[in-house]
């Protein structure tokens, strides 16, 4: 049918010609027609040291006009390169982003309108070499009429770094578009059937989405013979689940061993819902839906997965206590400890309920932000708030204050007013000053990950509003049981010596590690302002300590002047680094970790042709901010098995800096319903899709990973 399709669509089309335009670095010459004009673009303006190249087929249609999908529908036929001519290419696989249904007459067809980069995967026959490619394009452009092109289309490389070319994020953006295997946008095929009526034939798809969906839609590819209708939808009653029907014709044209039925021949099927796609291999009617069923529901399933994902929540803030996370703030946990020897039960109860409550209210609040920031559509995660020089330079101002408190150049006390709501004979202040510090706490325990925690805070931010407040109260929870178990067993803290001087020893050298912790704040802050501007900061924080240790030595307290030079301190680190120009450094080494590791910068869409090309790819998602991150690479990537296996093997590190917010990483990371770091995934020929490893990395972890997503020709390698 469709043979004969494109037969009719010939006899009627009208001849063209193409006319071309003056190319640009990078991109061939435009080839012009009155409907389209088409070229070849690179994501590089000259060979670099990389076995594949990303090329692209860029379109630019004028309006009402479209090209076809690799599988048309039912009239059309989709852009055909031939490469016959091209040096140094082994061979160039297009890809192809998801397409729009166009349904005229009762005509389905599958393709695409206005611009469109078709992406083209190209394997070198010798790297680092230059490379001329010479493509012979065969397309249909379609409005009222269809017209068929032939042209030619040239593209030389010359032989350098590989730097970047100006066309490089647009062919990233339609790379996005190419259907992978529904990991990414939570997207999958659960089960299918096939039906039957007096005049016709019924397939039934039941679908799976980690999100609400919006409109989805199908799209098959199998027999030539074979049509499809639009499909028809009923969603599930919480939109993560619906069950799509689709009409088949021309089974009576099938003449092969299976017989003229659907069931049991297999078929690419792609999903499409909104910006999100995936695409499976489907065998027709394995396994079978129950014939009663309407629309799958999961929300007993999803019942169960929260209270499961509660206990995880529960379980991944008690291991936070232990994570290397907390170590800026152990010294306001010993202080919590050691300062309350000899003190009654009831005082230790209290104290140690407050701190519990500041931990369990501050994650209430976090949930609170990433829910607004989620429903204004903005990027979420765990731990984001490091990203953004505004709340680095508040948290190096709050932890000086604390350190500088410590070391008894100040007491903090709230107003009179303040200090006798609901005080009820208790000492509102020193509740308040334990509250403060249970939040302070939270805040600089949020930076990295622990085993549990990604699952539960990827669980919560991939569903709705009361999932995000039940997960992040349970995380509040472990992570405040230490403190929840103190304050129910107070004896344990009472029978500890009474605070004496050895006390004010203790509470000097603890503001010493809380000045650590700022010196540590303000090398992150270095890339994320710049140097200059994190030099600035710096000087503002010694100037406010300066003017505390000042006053408290010649007046023994703070006077007014003393807190109004300290405000106008504050200000000026927040308002001077972008007055004068300060921004992040220019260069970033990647390669400054404790690590005997080579790291590539992250490029997402070379993956799948570093693969094809038989590599492993190790990504390692990082930033400075991130203290487990950090740990993993000393630990792990250092000079051992695994840099060893590394150097023997086909395997390529790439390195994804999160340290300042970046869209595609955000994006990548949420795709396997990840919102925090560490995050490390190894793609390889056996596991084209990836393998993701644990939270806290281990070296047979990594080995085990590697050896499984590589060939046996490189497993074989790291045994020599």
């Amino acid at each position: 049918m469709k043979t004969l399709y494109a037969f009719l669509i010939f006899l009627v089309a009208l001849s063209g010609t193409s006319s071309p335009t003056i190319a640009t670095t990078g991109a061939s010459d435009w080839q012009k027609t009155k409907q389209s004009e088409v070229r070849l673009i690179a994501a590089t303006q000259s060979i670099g040291t990389d076995d594949a190249l990303r090329l692209g087929l860029h379109f630019r249609l004028q309006p009402g006009w479209k090209v076809y999908w690799r599988s048309p529908g039912d009239a059309g036929f989709p852009p055909q390169l031939e490469w016959n001519g091209s040096n140094n290419l082994k061979s160039a696989t297009l890809q192809w982003p998801a397409p729009k249904r166009f349904s005229v007459l009762g005509i389905e067809t599958l393709g695409y309108k206005d611009e469109l980069v078709l992406p083209i995967i190209a394997l070198q026959k010798m790297p680092n070499a230059a490379t001329t490619f010479e493509a012979q394009l065969r397309y249909l452009v379609c409005s009222k009429i269809c017209i068929p092109y032939d042209t030619s289309l040239s593209l030389h490389l010359p032989k350098g770094n590989g730097e970047p070319s100006e066309f490089t994020h647009l062919i990233n953006r339609y790379q996005s578009h190419v259907p992978g295997n529904g990991s990414m946008h939570g997207l999958k095929i659960i089960s299918s059937r096939t039906t039957k009526t007096a005049n016709k034939t019924i397939l039934q798809l039941a679908l799976d989405s980690t999100s609400p969906l919006t409109k989805p839609d199908v799209y098959f590819e199998g027999p030539d013979e074979l049509t499809f209708t639009k499909p028809k939808i009923t969603l599930g009653p919480d939109q993560r689940t619906a069950l799509l029907e689709v009409d088949v014709d021309g089974l009576k044209f099938l003449e092969d061993e299976v017989g003229k039925t659907i069931k049991g021949r297999e078929f690419i099927v792609t999903l499409v819902d909104g910006k999100r796609s995936a695409e499976q291999k489907l065998i027709i009617g394995d396994p079978l839906l129950d014939p009663t069923a309407q629309a799958p529901t999961s929300s007993s399933r999803a019942e169960v997965s929260v209270l499961y994902i509660l206990a995880l929540g529960i379980l991944g803030g008690l291991i936070l206590n232990l994570m290397p996370c907390v170590l800026p703030v152990l010294s306001i946990k010993v202080l919590s400890v050691v300062g309350h020897g000899g003190s009654e039960n009831k005082a230790v109860r209290l104290s140690f309920l407050a701190s519990a409550a500041g931990i369990i209210s501050s994650f209430l609040v976090l949930a609170a932000a990433l829910t607004i920031l989620k429903s204004a559509g903005m990027a979420v995660g765990w731990g984001i708030q490091f990203q953004y020089p505004w709340f680095l330079i508040g948290l190096i101002i709050l932890v000086l204050l604390f350190a500088s408190n410590l070391w008894g150049f100040f007491e903090f006390r709230l107003p009179n007013a303040l200090s006798q709501v609901g005080a009820n004979g208790h000492n509102t202040n020193h509740l308040s000053s334990h509250f403060m510090q249970g939040a302070f706490v939270t805040l600089l325990a949020t930076p990295c990950s622990a085993p549990f925690l990604g699952t539960a805070v990827g669980f919560a931010l991939a569903r709705g509003t009361a999932e995000i407040f039940a997960i992040f109260l349970a995380l509040g929870v472990g992570l405040a049981l230490p403190f929840l178990i103190f304050a129910l067993f107070p004896s344990m803290i009472t029978r500890l010596p009474h605070p004496g001087p050895w006390m004010i020893r203790l509470r000097i050298f603890l503001g010493f590690t809380l000045a650590a912790t700022a010196a540590w704040l303000i090398s992150i802050l270095t890339s994320t302002l710049g140097s200059f501007g994190a030099a600035i900061v710096a000087l503002g924080g010694v100037c406010m300590i300066a003017v505390l240790y000042y006053n408290h030595t010649r007046l023994q307290t703070i006077s007014k002047v003393a807190w109004r030079c300290i405000a106008a301190l504050i200000i000026a680190t927040f308002v001077l680094p972008d007055a004068l120009g300060s921004g992040p450094d220019k260069s970033i080494n990647i390669n400054n970790t404790k690590s005997d590791v080579h790291w590539h910068r992250f490029d997402l869409a070379a993956i799948p042709g570093l693969v094809t090309a038989g590599n492993t790819v190790l990504v390692d998602v990082t930033a400075d901010w991130c203290i487990t991150c950090k740990v993993n690479k000393a630990l792990v990537f250092g000079n051992g098995a695994v840099t060893e296996l590394m150097d023997k093997s086909k395997v390529i590190a790439m390195q994804a800096d999160w340290t300042r917010p970046d869209p595609t990483i955000t994006k990548y990371l949420s795709s396997f319903g990840r919102y925090g770091i560490p995050f490390n995934i190894v793609y390889g020929p056996k596991s084209p899709d990836g393998i993701v490893l644990p939270e806290i990395l281990t070296k047979s972890t990594v080995i085990l990973a590697i050896n499984e997503a590589s060939t046996s020709t490189n497993i074989a390698k790291q045994k020599n």
